[in-house]
């Protein structure tokens, strides 16, 4: 007999938006200051686009 509560869900976009967040998370409260935009980008993976 199969367990109805034993349902494994995966949602990769949502997992990897937890983690991102997490990250910024732990991210603010290891510094008194405030996030720069850059450090911000830093922790998301952005990489900022050349200047044309």
């Amino acid at each position: 007999m199969s367990d109805q509560f034993d349902v494994s869900l995966e949602d990769s976009e949502l997992l990897g938006e937890v983690e991102l967040t997490t990250n910024l998370i732990i991210a603010a409260s290891e510094t008194d200051e405030h996030l720069t935009d850059a450090e911000i980008d830093e922790i998301l993976g952005v990489v900022p686009e050349p200047p044309a």
